[in-house]
């Protein structure tokens, strides 16, 4: 006799959705494609010769301790090398405000788990962060959106918005935004640590890519802002929860993200981690201590600018030479993505298999809003394909978006 799963599983399931970015790369994976879908670093980048010596080192150096269970808040002296890291940049946490988790992506899941009921209201950008999103809906948040702009969040309309509609926390991407790649200005970090004191809404910053900056100097964060405006105390005890990972800066094999908060927050936090998993994998927060705690660090970072530098380069030029007229995009300063408009009337969504068809991908815009949003637009990643593919599929992209166009006239 076979089980009715259906009618077994939790109500909250009806609401858990496939990511069209994860089913996606099911369809593109495969190697005469040219795929800008994925939000993949550049593997060919990754500290291969370092993390063998990280593991050589702590198997011979801590062999029993790095096999076995650990804490749920984390390997210490990892936390302790954030603490001091977020220290030096104005954030003054210790590590009771520091939890490790399964990459940043687990971090957004417990952010969920331990604030969102059914029917309460989140603040979040419009386009926004898809992993977001699926990590909430299980949840049952009803999403009030804002607009988002060359400049990151729009803030004119935010008091209104908060006032009218309580949300229980506000998400934003301040640095290289996933998808759009862009970053949020100074004067628009400042009103939104101020309006999220005036009114006590939480904020919730999540930060994966703020380390990869190609131009410019580096923001201060939300969570910095949100320190200067307590000025005077020295505990980390106002309205931010921050998020990241090494995802992008080491490799996101590891699965090595955390989450920064007060310590109320941080305890439901470890709570919920001890009920999802225990803790992340011991040997690989030793591997990931050795890893940064090397001199080496630096320079890598600087040399994964330096080549995601040159393919955005590439992809925007591939943009001024190949796209037809009405075409807009955004120009990021760092990350992995850009944003395309198409003109009016195209329709990314649809234009998709035959994208297939032609061996190129990229994500349609649509899955990003969390409402409605235009048909028109695509997020690009540049970061994992070298230049001459990159040239190539924005070649394909921009035959198909023209033959499109020629059908409707």
């Amino acid at each position: 006799m076979t089980n009715p799963w259906e009618q077994r599983f939790a109500e909250r399931t009806t609401r858990m959705k496939s990511s069209f970015i994860r089913e996606l790369l099911k369809v593109t994976n495969q190697p005469d494609v040219i795929s800008f879908g994925g939000g993949f670093p550049a593997g060919e980048l990754f500290p291969v010769e370092q993390v063998k010596e990280a593991c050589a080192k702590v198997l011979a150096e801590h062999p029993l301790k790095a096999l076995q269970y650990s804490t749920t808040e984390g390997y210490d002296p990892l936390r302790q090398y954030l603490v001091d890291d977020y220290r030096s940049r104005g954030i003054n946490i210790g590590l009771e405000n520091l939890q490790i988790t399964g990459g940043s992506q687990q971090a957004l899941d417990f952010i969920g788990r331990i604030f969102i009921n059914n029917g309460d209201k989140v603040l979040v950008e419009s386009p926004t962060y898809l992993g977001a999103l699926q990590a909430w809906n299980a949840y049952g948040p009803e999403y009030v959106t804002i607009q988002t702009d060359d400049d990151g969040m729009q803030v004119d309309d935010l008091e209104e918005l908060i006032v009218s509609q309580k949300p229980k926390f506000i998400y934003v991407l301040p640095n290289f935004h996933n998808p759009m790649g862009v970053s949020l200005t100074i004067e628009r970090r400042k009103k939104i640590v101020e309006l999220s004191h005036k009114y006590n809404v939480p904020l919730v910053e999540d930060d994966p890519y703020g380390k990869l900056i190609f131009e410019g100097e580096m923001l201060p964060s939300i969570a910095a802002f949100d320190c200067a405006y307590r000025t005077g105390s020295d505990d980390f005890n106002g309205n931010v929860i921050h998020t990241s990972t090494f995802s992008k800066i080491l490799a996101p094999g590891l699965r090595i993200g955390w989450a920064i908060g007060p310590t109320e927050v941080i305890k439901k936090m470890t709570q919920a981690k001890q009920g999802a998993d225990l803790q992340c994998s011991t040997f690989d927060q030793y591997v990931a201590y050795e890893l940064v705690a090397g001199d080496w660090l630096p320079d890598h970072i600087e040399t994964i600018k330096r080549v995601y530098k040159e393919r955005r380069d590439t992809m925007l030029q591939a943009f001024e030479d190949f796209m037809p007229e009405g075409t807009t995009w955004t120009t990021p300063a760092g990350g992995l993505f850009l944003w395309l408009r198409l003109p009016e009337g195209c329709d990314a969504l649809e234009l998709f298999p035959k994208a297939v068809e032609e061996r190129v991908a990229y994500v349609p815009g649509m899955p990003f809003y969390p409402i409605d949003g235009p048909r028109n637009t695509m997020r690009l990643n540049f970061s994992a394909s070298q230049p001459d593919k990159i040239r190539e599929g924005v070649r394909r992209i921009s035959v198909m978006v023209k033959n499109a166009l020629a059908e409707k006239k």
